[in-house]
């Protein structure tokens, strides 16, 4: 038997494989094209303390190995997931993360404090990093005085797991990370998208109604596993990374780069069931390899 198990801090998960926030719905979405509980967990779509709109159409462009998105932390509110979404979730069978942003920091402890409420909720994934809001998201991610203030207020109101979710956006992805370690993270993920821009040249204007977008997809990847690498060696907390994976030779790579975990993203747009696909060639790759625990190989480089 080989043994998948990781953990993320005190979190401990069946398998490292994680999907991304805004990918993945609240996986009811994804329900018919797999079995949820085969997941080490899923990151449910960004939530705000209110209910938003997003951002007006168009809001998603195809870009080669890639897509923008402008999306805009469309959501019902926290209070809608709680009600609503969680009691149809909870029984999943995999860890259920909660996404969670803000326009101003107020917003974010406001938000964190009402899921601190329903108990069975252990983690949360702080957004400091989303470029397609114009208020809060990478406004607070980009500067390391700017992340530790955010994380240390919701710090305060989150008794559970925080995770919080880096912007590649900046100069230096470490000092970021240590700043959010020192403020009280309990772990990262990373990278969020990477700010892009498209152009009909045709209509001779931007494809995006925002012009500008996050970039995700396989272009990105090389650029994640660099940082989660970077970042891995930077700090004594657990990194969670993703970035453009499609396959398990993908999620390997940010495995043996230090992660204790993955997220997948974009793929689950072109195939539903993308993790169980992974999951099992986690499974082979050790098999094929000898490897009995999948976790012997995190930070191998």
């Amino acid at each position: 038997m080989v043994d998948l198990s990781t953990k993320i801090g005190d979190i401990a998960l069946s398998n490292p494989v994680l999907t991304a926030s805004g990918t993945f719905g609240y996986g009811l979405e994804y329900s018919d094209f797999l079995d949820l509980g085969r997941l080490g967990g899923f990151v449910v779509k960004g939530t705000t303390l209110e209910g938003r709109q997003g951002n007006d159409y168009p809001r998603m462009a195809e870009t080669p190995s890639g897509m923008l998105n402008a999306v805009g932390l469309q959501n019902k509110g926290v209070d809608h997931f709680i009600e609503h979404i969680y009691p149809r979730i909870r029984d999943c069978g995999s860890e259920v993360i909660v996404n969670v942003s803000g326009a101003c920091i107020a917003d974010y402890v406001a938000c964190a404090g009402r899921i601190a409420d329903r108990t069975e909720l252990r983690v949360i994934e702080l957004n400091i990093s989303c470029p397609n809001v114009k208020q809060g998201g990478m406004a607070f991610g980009t500067t390391c005085e700017g992340a530790s203030e955010v994380v240390s207020a919701v710090r305060k109101a989150w008794p559970g797991h925080l995770m919080v979710k880096l912007s590649p956006n900046v100069t230096s992805i470490t000092d970021i990370a240590k700043a959010v370690e020192g403020a009280g993270a309990d772990s990262v993920s990373l990278i969020n998208t990477l700010l892009g821009m498209a152009i009909d040249v045709e209509r001779r204007r931007p494809l995006l109604s925002t012009v500008t977008g996050g970039m995700s997809g396989p272009a990105v990847r090389p650029i994640a596993v660099r940082m989660v690498w970077q970042v891995a060696k930077a700090v004594g907390i657990p990194v969670v990374g993703l970035g453009g994976i499609r396959t398990a030779s993908d999620a390997l790579e940010f495995i043996m780069a230090g992660a204790s975990a993955i997220q997948v993203g974009t793929a689950n747009f072109i195939d539903p069931a993308v993790t169980m696909h992974i999951i099992d060639g986690l499974e082979d790759y050790c098999r094929r390899h000898n490897v009995e625990r999948l976790m012997d190989l995190r930070g191998i480089i």
